[in-house]
């Protein structure tokens, strides 16, 4: 992927970079399967609290090619497992979501005793972000 630019990087971080509602679409046997999900953006990826076992992560599983889109935006990327949410590899990135998310994090519908509440990574290969009047491709 090419590299966002600085400008590009900034208004990704103001949009994104904190809890935000964007679209992520996946695909099964050539059907696009579409849904919301709320995700914090860092560093060229999104990060998005999720179930292992829920359609999203079977359909990742077989095809991680995915497609995002949110405020003026929209994006391919490529979705990584990156395991249970409270393993130790992702301790920062964890710690990072349940600050983010600390408006919701805790209202029961997470189970974070169960390891297949999990942490989805869209690492991002190609996309548009559109800002007054000014076109950014990556």
């Amino acid at each position: 992927m090419k590299r966002l630019s600085i400008e590009a990087e900034q208004i990704m971080k103001e949009r994104f970079g904190k809890d935000s509602v964007i679209a992520l679409a996946t695909e099964e046997n050539g059907i696009p399967y579409v849904r919301y999900v709320n995700a914090y953006y860092e560093d060229e990826c999104f990060y998005v609290i999720t179930y292992a076992l829920s359609n999203k992560m079977q359909q990742i599983r077989n095809n991680p090619v995915v497609a995002v889109t949110g405020e003026w935006f929209t994006a391919h990327g490529k979705g990584i497992n990156l395991g249970y949410f409270e393993k130790p590899e992702n301790k920062h990135i964890a710690a990072k979501l349940r600050d983010v998310f600390a408006e919701w994090i805790d209202n029961g519908h997470n189970d974070f005793s169960d390891e297949n509440t999990i942490i989805l990574c869209i690492r991002l290969t190609d996309g548009l972000l559109l800002s007054h009047g000014t076109r950014y491709v990556f």
